[in-house]
């Protein structure tokens, strides 16, 4: 039976892109918001490819016989299964898209193709693409002496059938030819005028086209084409040496990821089989990792299609600025309250502005010695990055860790490495053999001979952007022995090394996972004994292993667990017999729910944030640190969250025994926990 219990991440992770589409598909969003949804599923799905399929394909050239370790099934098996999925997927995007091109045109905007269009406008196009577009334009015809181009990811191309004109002696037999369609300096939007909002895809008027490009050839067949490559990339051993620094390595890595090999190519419009297979053969992909999409082949527009329709607040969210705890007074100093009382921050619900304010604080207070910081992801236009540079300037010692290997986001923490150390901040890049994921930033005061902690401990990165659009935690405490954990935990990462015991805190990759397994089995013994026994979860995934048979092993002990996963999950709840004491929910809506939250214990629970999921890579192969909430008015709140977030039956999704999820069932008066928390 325990088998049935187990479910493939990749094929798990799709029915979380299920989730986001279906978002797309809710007539009760703002309809603004359901653009922005299909255009997140297409991205998300985009990423998935790269990276995920990406990955077990290159397993899958490495050996046969590696095998997922939860349903036993091959990379190929996965691979297909997954391809499956989202052919399925793929019409449903098809039909959602028409939806909402439909309701595009009731809100007065059109997106039209050539056949449509009246012959003066036909003039106007013309002229644009003789004069704007055909000048940039670099088509190409594939043959002997020009090889077939590079196709960048995620770029669209018109692919056209090339036959001899009647006339011609030069070419007797078909011919490829292939043009870019993706030209950043100008709008992928064509307006066509006279008209307040209509307009032509760029991509559907070089299509148009193509018989004026390839003058010389009669033109059989035309499609446009997408294609993504391949984006599981990490540094290896040979890429450098002792003598190399490792953010020459990382600017290599960005480069190299450009020109990865293709792991997608799909196609809208009419193309032959013949075509296809010598897309494939140059491409070096089967037939297999094809894709037809009646829709077009990127979504972003919307983006633009949404700013057209600003002037109506209907069709978008209720604006919600984040309010400023109440508990905190602005002008006080942060560090005088930290010291009185524990503060958490809850995104995107409460400002971040006072941890920016305890940075810029710390930079100019005189006590203060020392500021060490771990970053992963961190906004474009970076406050927090400012207040180190300002205490650096102020001669502080302000050390950061700056994880290089933040996958899509390379190049931005490059950039910032230079600017931190070149105002005289020492700059780490991580460890040899690990991610640094934590969240974690030290502020270390210097009291006549008593040196002092404050610390910062959260779920989700320092990015002033998506601290409003994600929803995390962030906890910052005067606790002398969780401070003195962090700055163990600095020390050891400063000498390329991990902690290996902790009393306080839970820290990946040593002393987290065994933590909570240990945990788990208090609650086991408890079932076992007849008391009440209770381990709630809230994760972005859940897919280790260890983990997971630890909860299938106290669902069977009669452990109650509520897990509250957003994305992938691998463990089936409500098996019976196995696991029927556990929940699965997952909550997709207005914000991305990224907060990590244990529970264990329903007397008296212990109660932790994280920045580590259920995952395998994040137990074993990353630093992370998981914080406890002593504040009995803190550990109350995170725990009243978290009840809210189990009784949503608006955005909430119940996974049922054979793994398929269904909105939560409305009993009573209708709950969506978002809108509850921003205003409560």
């Amino acid at each position: 039976m325990e088998e049935m219990c187990f479910d493939n991440r990749e094929l798990s992770w799709l029915k979380f892109n299920t989730r986001v589409l279906e978002e797309a598909e809710d007539i009760t969003n703002p309809f603004c918001e359901r653009l922005s949804f299909a255009s997140i599923y297409q991205s998300n799905l985009d990423e998935f490819f790269g990276v995920r399929i990406g990955s077990l394909y290159d397993q899958m050239l490495v050996s046969k016989d590696i095998r997922d370790n939860k349903t036993d099934m091959t990379c190929k098996e996965q691979i297909y299964a997954a391809f499956d999925q989202v052919r399925l997927l793929t019409r449903r995007k098809d039909c959602v898209y028409a939806a909402l091109d439909k309701e595009l045109e009731t809100l007065g905007i059109d997106i039209a193709t050539f056949s449509e269009i009246a012959p003066k406008d036909a003039q106007y196009l013309d002229a644009y693409f003789e004069h704007e577009i055909r000048p940039l334009l670099a088509p190409q015809v594939v043959g002997k002496k020009q090889p077939f181009p590079f196709l960048k990811d995620k770029a669209i191309y018109a692919v056209v059938v090339l036959g001899p004109k009647k006339a011609s002696k030069s070419y007797k037999s078909d011919k490829l030819g292939i043009v870019p369609c993706s030209i950043d300096v100008l709008p992928r939007l064509v307006r066509i005028p006279d008209y307040p909002n209509r307009y032509i895809l760029m991509e559907d008027l070089i299509l148009h086209y193509l018989a004026r490009i390839f003058s010389h050839f009669e033109v059989k067949s035309r499609s446009l084409i997408r294609i993504i490559r391949n984006a599981d990339i990490d540094p290896d051993e040979e890429m450098y040496d002792d003598d190399t620094d490792f953010r020459q390595v990382m600017e290599q890595l960005v480069s190299r990821r450009r020109r990865l090999a293709p792991i997608k190519l799909e196609y809208t419009g009419l193309m032959d089989e013949s075509v296809i297979g010598i897309l494939l053969k140059h491409l070096k992909l089967k037939k297999n990792y094809v894709f037809y999409s009646e829709s077009p082949l990127d979504l972003s527009f919307f983006s633009t299609l949404s700013d057209l329709l600003r002037g109506d607040k209907s069709l978008f969210y209720e604006k919600y600025t984040p309010r400023y705890p109440a508990d905190i007074d602005p002008k006080r100093s942060l560090i005088d309250q930290i010291e009185e009382k524990d503060r958490l921050l809850f995104f995107p619900y409460d400002s971040m502005d006072p941890f920016l304010q305890l940075l810029n604080e710390a930079a100019a207070d005189p006590d203060v010695v020392s500021i060490k910081m771990t970053l992963y992801r961190v906004a474009r236009d970076s406050k927090v990055i400012e207040a180190l540079i300002k205490a650096a300037e102020n001669g502080k010692e302000v050390s950061v860790l700056l994880e290089l290997r933040a996958r899509f986001d390379e190049a931005n923490n490059i950039g910032w490495s230079r600017r931190l150390k070149e105002a005289g901040c020492s700059i780490l890049y991580g460890l040899d053999e690990l991610k640094v994921h934590s969240k974690l930033c030290l502020i270390t005061q210097k009291d006549g001979e008593d040196i002092k902690y404050i610390t910062q401990i959260g779920t989700g990165n320092y990015n002033e952007k998506t601290a409003r659009l994600y929803t995390d935690f962030s906890l910052m405490t005067a606790d002398q022995n969780i401070g003195e954990e962090a700055s163990d935990i600095f020390t050891h990462m400063y000498m390329d090394e991990v902690v290996d015991e902790a009393t306080y805190l839970m820290v990946a990759p040593l002393c987290l996972r065994n933590k909570i397994l240990e945990r788990i089995d208090l609650q086991i013994e408890r079932a076992k004994e007849g008391k009440s026994a209770y381990v709630g979860a809230k994760t972005n995934s859940l897919t280790d292993k260890v983990i997971i048979e630890k909860l299938i092993e106290a669902s069977e002990a009669g452990v109650k667990i509520d897990l509250i996963v957003r994305g992938a999950c691998c463990l089936i709840a409500d098996v019976p017999d196995v696991t029927e004491n556990i929940s699965v929910r997952s909550i997709v809506g207005r914000y991305l729910e990224h907060s990590r939250i244990y529970i264990f214990g329903s007397e008296d629970p212990e109660v932790y944030i994280s920045s580590a999921d259920f995952m395998t890579r994040n137990t074993t192969r990353r630093v992370e640190v998981g914080a406890p909430l002593y504040d009995p008015d803190i550990r109350e709140r995170v725990l009243e969250i978290f009840r809210i977030l189990m009784k949503d039956n608006v955005k909430a999704r119940v996974q049922l025994a054979d793994g398929t999820y269904v909105r939560a069932r409305q009993d009573g008066e209708p709950l969506n926990a978002q809108k509850y928390f921003m205003y409560e």
